[in-house]
């Protein structure tokens, strides 16, 4: 069901200490750094990016496979730079998104990286010796 595009993350949840869960996105997807990319769309109130923040070292699934990962929380510059290259890679999904969480914009590789850096994105880094799918 999980492939390259969607990850299972599991998360801890920092009021509750349950074991929490979210299907996302994948942004962008490093085989040979080992790290997958991921944007919080609704900003940094979100739950599952509140929980990593607290908790940074968890579990994903991609694709039938776990892996033990350590969150790293990118600058907004990073952040820029990741929406650009999310964007020349699906620039419809990239417009549509945008539209979704209000940021209006006029499709230019400027205006991706603008709304890049008002997400929070983070890269979820695979422990040493894991193989990726």
């Amino acid at each position: 069901m999980f492939g390259r595009r969607v990850l299972l993350l599991h998360h801890e949840g920092r009021a509750t200490g349950l074991d929490l869960s979210v299907a996302l996105e994948v942004v962008a997807y490093d085989r040979e750094g080992g790290s997958w990319t991921l944007a919080s769309g609704f900003g940094p109130k979100a739950d599952w990016y509140q929980n990593l923040r607290m908790t940074p070292t968890t579990v994903v699934q991609s694709g039938s496979r776990h892996f033990a990962v350590t969150a790293h929380f990118l600058t907004a510059e990073e952040g820029g730079e990741a929406m650009v290259r999310y964007a020349a890679a699906r620039p419809r999904t990239a417009r549509r998104l945008c539209s979704f969480m209000g940021f209006a914009t006029d499709g230019s590789p400027d205006a991706y990286r603008r709304v890049g850096c008002e997400i929070p994105f983070v890269r979820l880094d695979a422990g040493p010796g894991q193989l990726l799918p």
